[in-house]
């Protein structure tokens, strides 16, 4: 009792305090905030500045930032901008109003540009002479200024009615869509508009022409890609001449099954487009849209030179005359092995930097002819930098000339983005980990003899970080019942004594191949469960990136096999050998397809577990199959649609073992979350799985947001979510 009512008054202090940053609702940002414990509350997470995009001056001595802040009380948030000089001193604040400003960028003439208000503006690097130079009635959605300043890429919205078709103009109140194709809805959202590229030219002062050129004119294709694609998906060459994008040429049933993205090249002046991934007379092959893409012809050995997967987020090289990106080899599968593609504009002739796992980010390195005559070139220069998930954790490494890989950092740590700095002589990068949000870091490459340099140049968070108590982190390598083993990281209570067991979580990561590195999450946060007084079990099973491409395949047709197995042997080995784990309260969390594997473990687990919670999990998945917008990912991960007869073992299987199935096995209390705006997974999935808990009897819960889809972005859901998963798990495993 006292020590929940010490959490409960921390939770109401945190709440009162964090809410003088928004009295006026102007200008949240950071303040130097006062806790009344050294535990994590939710309140104290939401009062976290939450670093985004930083770039590096031209000169390289300043370096201009984003941070996103958050009012639970306002339920908004506020973008701001900073700049610092290059060694992180003198951190400025430059945005001093109410209006969120963002996407900050360097302009030739040492200025800033950014975006506020739906437009381009620019302002000193001290924050003063603001001057707006777009007039585009508040459509900017992103932009990329060509290296000479004459032109700007910037991103719009235009309608889009390939698929939902646009009512008669004589019912303007009409609220019906009426829909002719697939791919009508995505992530969460109705497809009713698509974002384009446009070409603008510029003036004195950089200030943009009233009109400009849609690269993609009378093509009814999004570019940059939908969910998650931004600016990072199109690049301008060193002589502002050309322009390279990302787009997937594809839409309706054909786009819904496919991942085949390609890069393009537009040259400005003629308005010609090229495809660099494949030839001028390539005709795809027809595909069966209810079976998987693995074994069907667009995937056969003689055509993966076509580069049929996803081909994303080009960059050229200093010099203009290559151009990498990162490929995807097959076509219908999300998640590839990532590889880096070099093409030779000139030629067209390409080779793929592989590594034993996917490099997530890279960039070139600067020209290593730079000073010297070409033909000195080293076979030890650095061609590129890039990060790379490997045994839990996200480093950078760098490859030479040579095509040879090293790694330059080893820390239990995730890099999270990375670019040239300071002349090409520095790396600036983003790094959090498990118990840290993420700050901005200044990375000096081997010279010589000399190891790798890190400074840390950014302190967003120490003033609250320095207040609070926090969980320690055990690293564990847990065999599986395949005879391997799997990384197994394992927090501690933040208030850990020495012989006393605690309640234990087993956590469950989603994707099915996202890694369990060293994320920082603002609501699955480790810290925050290690504050509520619990050990965290977080396991690497297959079907995670980080330890070969076989063991991360592994779960492509067998969601219930090994996967399983593999979280059963990671809480039964903490039960066993870890003398702080109380085996008597343990309880399954996890979202998406850690939701999915809480709804599957519920019907296998054999007591083990005294409470479970999913989040966006699905159910039922031959519900699923037909209700997911990307068709390609059910395809790939079951086989093929669930009314084929005969159907693939991989498929009999998967739709055999669907945790809809196993209902009748439940026997725990469970807390179903979902979000109605969620369209990967859908929302009648979480409600399934709750009303099948109660019509037999069990005790549950749901927890649904109208507003949220597959995450929970809204600073008062996510108090909510928080304080109803700790409420649900106290319940039942600290009686």
């Amino acid at each position: 009792m006292k020590k929940t009512t010490i959490l409960l008054a921390a939770m109401l202090f945190a709440a009162t305090t964090v809410e003088t940053i928004a009295q006026d609702d102007v200008n949240i940002g950071r303040q130097n905030i006062k806790l009344a414990s050294n535990l994590m509350t939710p309140e104290a997470l939401w009062a976290m500045g939450r670093i985004g995009s930083c770039a590096a001056s031209p000169d390289g001595s300043k370096i201009v930032y984003q941070v996103g802040y958050y009012s639970v009380k306002h339920n908004k948030s506020h973008q701001v901008l900073y700049v610092m000089n290059a060694d992180g001193t003198s951190q400025t604040k430059l945005t001093v109003s109410s209006k969120s400003e963002t996407d900050p960028a360097w302009l030739p003439d040492g200025r800033i540009a950014f975006v506020t208000g739906g437009e381009i503006w620019a302002m000193n690097a001290d924050g003063t002479a603001r001057q707006q130079l777009s007039k585009t009635d508040g459509e900017v959605e992103g932009f990329k200024f060509s290296p000479d300043g004459t032109k700007v890429i910037i991103l719009k919205s235009i309608p889009f009615h390939e698929v939902i078709k646009k009512n008669p103009d004589d019912l303007p109140k009409a609220t019906g869509r009426l829909v002719t194709d697939l791919m009508y809805r995505h992530w969460d959202h109705y497809v009713e508009s698509i974002q384009h590229p446009f070409v603008y030219t510029t003036g004195e002062g950089f200030a943009i022409a009233a009109t400009g050129k849609d690269i993609l004119q009378g093509e009814p294709f999004e570019c940059p890609m939908e969910p998650f694609g931004g600016i990072e998906q199109l690049d301008w060459s060193p002589d502002s001449k050309t322009i390279a994008y990302t787009c997937r040429k594809k839409t309706g049933l054909e786009y819904s099954i496919s991942t085949d993205s390609d890069i393009y090249i537009y040259h400005v002046e003629t308005g010609t487009t090229k495809n660099l991934c494949k030839p001028a007379d390539y005709v795809a092959p027809k595909n069966d849209p209810t079976t998987t893409l693995r074994v069907q012809a667009v995937n056969a050995p003689d055509n993966l030179k076509n580069n049929v997967g996803y081909d994303q987020n080009p960059q050229f090289s200093p010099d203009g005359k290559q151009i990498a990106w990162l490929s995807m080899e097959r076509d219908g599968y999300e998640a590839d092995l990532n590889r880096l593609c070099v093409c030779d504009i000139e030629t067209g002739a390409k080779w793929y930097l592989n590594w034993k796992s996917d490099i997530d980010a890279f960039c070139w390195a600067p020209q290593p002819t730079q000073g010297r005559k070409p033909a000195k070139v080293k076979a030890t220069d650095p061609q590129f930098y890039f990060l790379s998930v490997w045994h839990g954790c996200c480093n950078l490494y760098m490859a030479t000339q040579k095509r040879e890989v090293s790694q330059l950092t080893a820390s239990w740590d995730d890099w999270t983005s990375l670019q040239m700095a300071n002349n090409g002589q520095q790396l600036l990068a983003t790094r959090q980990s498990l118990s840290t949000p993420t700050d901005i870091y200044r990375v000096t490459p081997p010279v010589k003899k000399q190891p790798t340099a890190v400074q840390q140049l950014t302190f967003e968070n120490k003033h609250i970080l320095d207040q609070l108590k926090l969980g320690k982190m055990e690293q564990y390598w847990v065999p599986t019942t395949d005879g391997k083993k799997e990384l197994v990281w394992v927090m501690l209570p933040a208030n850990y004594e020495e012989g006393k067991r605690y309640p234990t979580l087993l956590f469950c990561e989603g994707g099915p191949q996202s890694p369990v590195s060293q994320f920082w999450s603002y609501r699955w946060n480790f810290q925050i469960m290690a504050a509520n007084g619990y050990v965290v079990v977080a396991p690497n099973r297959h079907g995670l990136p980080g330890f070969g491409q076989e063991w991360k395949e592994q779960i492509s047709g067998d969601w219930t096999g090994q996967c399983m197995d593999d979280y059963l042997s990671a809480i039964d080995f903490a039960a066993d050998s870890l003398p702080y784990v109380d085996r008597n309260r343990l309880a399954a969390v996890g979202a998406s397809f850690g939701g999915f594997s809480v709804y599957y473990l519920a019907g296998i687990h054999e007591k083990r577990f005294k409470a479970f919670i999913a989040h966006d999990g699905a159910f039922n998945l031959a519900a699923m199959y037909t209700e997911t917008e990307e068709n390609w990912f059910s395809n790939w991960e079951y086989d093929e649609a669930y009314w084929h007869r005969p159907q693939m073992a991989n498929a009999k299987k998967t739709y055999h073992d669907s945790p809809h199935k196993m209902v009748e096995k439940w026997d725990t209390p469970i807390l179903c979350i979902h979000g109605e705006k969620d369209y990967r997974i859908n929302y009648t999935q979480g409600m399934s799985a709750f009303n099948a808990a109660r019509m037999k009897g069990i005790e549950a819960q749901l927890l649904i947001f109208p507003d949220e889809n597959h995450w929970v972005l809204k600073p008062q859901n996510g108090i909510l979510w928080q304080r109803s998963f700790f409420n649900w798990l106290d319940r039942w495993l600290k009686p």
